[in-house]
């Protein structure tokens, strides 16, 4: 199996790191492996899907930053009814 030899990492990043090794109890370098994979698989499903991945955190400030920005001259019931009206029923379901 190869190894690979990672220099300069920051301080924080390492931090991190370690306190994620401790919590999820393996060593250093099983997480490395883990976080890698992980961000190797949402890297190529994003690829894939053309879907960007956010973690919550950064869809809460997407979503803030957005906030109040949205102009229209329809008044709420207005806009809610639209919505409504272009949906599809979508597909029978038998419970």
């Amino acid at each position: 199996m190869a190894s690979i030899t990672i220099r300069n990492i920051p301080d924080s990043i390492l931090r991190r790191i370690r306190t994620l090794s401790e919590i999820e109890k393996r060593s250093i370098n099983s997480e490395l492996l883990i976080l890698i994979e992980n961000g190797l698989n949402k890297e190529i499903e994003t690829k894939e899907t053309g879907t960007l991945i956010l973690s919550k955190e950064s869809q809460i400030k997407m979503w803030e930053s957005m906030s109040g920005t949205w102009e229209d001259i329809r008044s709420t019931e207005e806009i809610i009814e639209d919505i409504y009206s272009h949906r599809t029923k979508g597909r029978a379901v038998d419970l």
